[in-house]
């Protein structure tokens, strides 16, 4: 076999998706050939292109908007786009293995109709959908969950293996997905630790303000960017802090609501959003920031998923502020303080406990960039899945 893999992702294009794009990577150096079929975004990216080895396929795709029907048309046209794409690829390069990375958990379809050719499926699994549709959607999550229930079942049915960001996600796919824990590897999407080097720190950040505050992440419905900007009211409401700035970096569907919440809540002078910001920004704004915000709330996906942004914080040396979620815990361990799920107030107070505390600042990110460089780096993720995928073309016995 010319051991060819195609990656499927409809959530973000490559290379914005971090993890597909590092997984798509370590695969090309260690010599397979990768093709990444993904959405254009919003930046009208080439259809197609070749980045460090990678070949990308892009199509344009409106994302979601009014409601669970604007997904109905969003994954439709995503998976008619996606198959033409595959078949396109298969054609000119016959395809070994198909990994798709939900949401959706549609994908598998895509896998299903290459299958007759001797196409073998991996499920990348990112996101825990039941859960997301649910934690999104409240009220009407209820029958979505039952539908996107049924759906991963099918997912987890026709996958010859699977790779889980965390240990949660793999208790999903051995318990309710019924898959044989041997086809179940973990690989974590920990960050490179050459995109993450500490830098002088830029005052200017600050706007005039003695200290800095950073979020960096998605801005949907379930990252929690509100219950920040109700912390920050807080904060300067009723704790009397008016020498914080906080820099949002990020975008998605709900980054204009929040800039008009912001502005609701008499923010304009504390907070400022910069959109998707190049690493070098991303650098410097980490490097300069007292604390880095993770205000994600305590919900049936949240609580159980693994944060990117929280592991970046923490590979730039950062003291990281969350509510208590079980899978936060994991991570950052005693490189973070906790607020109680979902309460605003106290996630204030813990903000502002650590700006009062340089020295407990500074010890939490030396025990945060410990715990990526031992164990929760990029390096010892790619070990894991090229591993797996060694084993995965190991010819049977």
């Amino acid at each position: 076999m010319s051991r060819h893999v195609l990656i499927l992702v409809e959530n973000l294009p490559v290379p914005f998706d971090r993890r597909v794009w590092q997984e798509s990577r370590a695969l090309v150096d260690a010599g397979y050939t990768v093709t990444v079929i993904c959405p254009m975004g919003t930046h009208a990216e080439e259809a197609e292109a070749t980045l460090e080895g990678v070949h990308v396929l892009r199509y344009p795709l409106r994302p979601a908007q009014g409601g669970p029907l604007g997904f109905v048309r969003e994954y439709a046209a995503a998976m008619f786009h996606t198959a033409r794409l595959a078949l396109r690829v298969h054609r000119a390069h016959p395809v070994d293995v198909v990994q798709a990375c939900n949401p959706p958990d549609l994908l598998f379809l895509v896998a299903l109709m290459l299958r007759p050719r001797g196409v073998r499926f991996i499920f990348d699994h990112h996101d825990l959908v039941p859960e997301l549709f649910l934690s999104r959607f409240a009220g009407g999550g209820r029958a979505l969950y039952w539908v996107t229930r049924v759906l991963e079942r099918l997912t987890f049915l026709c996958a010859d293996g699977v790779i889980a960001t965390n240990e949660s996600y793999r208790a999903v796919a051995t318990g309710r997905g019924r898959v044989d824990p041997g086809k179940v590897v973990v690989v974590r999407s920990g960050p490179d630790l050459s995109r993450f080097e500490q830098q002088p720190p830029d005052p200017r950040l600050r706007r005039g303000k003695r200290h800095l505050a950073a979020y960096l992440g998605v801005m949907g419905p379930q990252d929690g960017v509100d219950y920040a900007l109700r912390a920050l009211h807080v904060l300067k409401r009723d704790l009397g802090r008016e020498d914080l700035h906080c820099v949002f970096m990020g975008a998605g569907d709900m980054q204009h609501r929040m800039i008009a919440l912001s502005q609701d809540l008499g923010l304009e002078d504390m907070v400022e959003f910069t959109g998707r910001v190049p690493d070098e920004f991303v650098q410097r704004c980490l490097s300069t920031a007292d604390v880095c915000l993770s205000p994600d709330p305590k919900n049936p996906l949240n609580d159980v998923s693994t944060m990117n942004k929280v592991l970046e914080y923490m590979a730039m040396g950062r003291p990281v502020v969350s509510f208590d979620l079980a899978e936060a815990r994991v991570s950052a361990a005693d490189a973070a303080v906790y607020a109680p799920a979902n309460d605003e107030a106290e996630f204030a107070v813990r903000i502002d406990e650590l700006l009062r505390d340089e020295e407990l600042r500074n010890a939490m990110g030396r025990r945060g960039r410990q715990r990526i460089e031992s164990h929760l780096s990029w390096d010892n993720s790619r070990k894991a899945l090229i591993d797996f995928y060694d084993r995965f073309f190991e010819p049977p016995v």
